[in-house]
């Protein structure tokens, strides 16, 4: 009992990681259709950044977390503006392509910037483990969960109260019909790019006090976060953050009670399996379904 509550601590605290991870991809998506393979370089921009603001230049928690997610979303912003925006023909592979070439360009920049090694980042907080029924709950699985529900609750209330989320809604439904009711589907469209760059860094931060961060880490955050898109549902919200919990609980139950060498493999397994069984994802209806 205590082994296998250990396992869920450990799942859940990665679980909540790639379901932030997992948003993103689907605020992506919803706007634009798009898959963007660059989402998982924004989450290492967020760890390294962590690394840079906080542990090298010591500014507190609280500054260092916002300056990384305001830093990582204009990078979203950016490449949305001068990359994606000034395609003459925006063909879904060619979309494709072009975040493709961004996931490698943002990499050498990173290892340019931050060098070859890997970098830890210091703990939130230096309180003791907490004990319950002999299994230990780091003070830093705390801070992820409390971190990722916040922020996904804050999405839901942005989409659900706020007139630029419903206009967001509005456009992600049809982008025609927004336009001819006056909302800038342009600007909704640069919007979804700065918000899923936010999760990544989001997902960095949180992720960078529990392992080394280095210039190659986002390539499987990213694919074990699209991973968790697809098997919640890509068009979902809510979705993405079961495909996140269970694919985290999933996969530290499989390298306690099977292998650790399986970790990495069954994040795809899962991902062929649902694509097999049910392709819109277990939220999802045949057709994907917006939020």
């Amino acid at each position: 009992m205590q082994e296998l509550l250990q396992y869920l601590f450990s799942g859940i605290t990665n679980g909540a990681i790639y379901a932030v991870i997992a948003v993103g991809f689907a605020l992506l998506f919803n706007a634009t259709e798009l898959i963007n393979f660059a989402h998982g370089e924004f989450v290492m921009l967020g760890a390294l950044g962590m690394v840079t603001l906080y542990n090298g230049l010591g500014l507190p928690l609280a500054a260092a977390f916002l300056l990384t997610t305001l830093g990582v979303s204009a990078v979203g912003f950016l490449f949305e503006r001068f990359a994606i925006r000034t395609v003459k023909r925006p063909d879904a592979i060619v979309l494709v392509i072009i975040t493709v070439g961004a996931s490698i360009f943002l990499r050498g920049v990173a290892m340019l910037g931050w060098g070859k090694d890997a970098h830890s980042v210091a703990p939130f907080s230096d309180h003791p483990p907490l004990s319950i029924a002999g299994a230990n709950l780091l003070p830093q699985s705390l801070w992820i969960l409390t971190i990722v529900l916040g922020a996904v609750l804050g999405l839901h209330l942005f989409f659900t109260r706020s007139l630029t989320g419903k206009a967001m809604l509005a456009s992600a439904i049809s982008r025609r019909a927004a336009w001819l009711v006056g909302i800038p589907t342009g600007r909704m469209v640069q919007l979804a790019f700065v918000l899923s760059a936010a999760m990544g860094a989001v997902a960095g931060v949180i992720i960078a006090p529990i392992t080394m961060c280095s210039y190659d880490m986002g390539t499987l955050l990213g694919l074990k976060g699209f991973c968790a898109a697809m098997l919640g549902g890509l068009g979902s919200l809510w979705g993405g953050v079961l495909g996140g919990f269970l694919l985290g609980v999933l996969e530290a139950l499989g390298v306690g009670f099977l292998s650790s060498s399986l970790k990495d493999a069954i994040a795809f397994v899962l991902l062929l399996l649902i694509l097999y069984i049910r392709p819109a994802g277990l939220l999802g209806a045949r057709k994907v379904q917006r939020f």
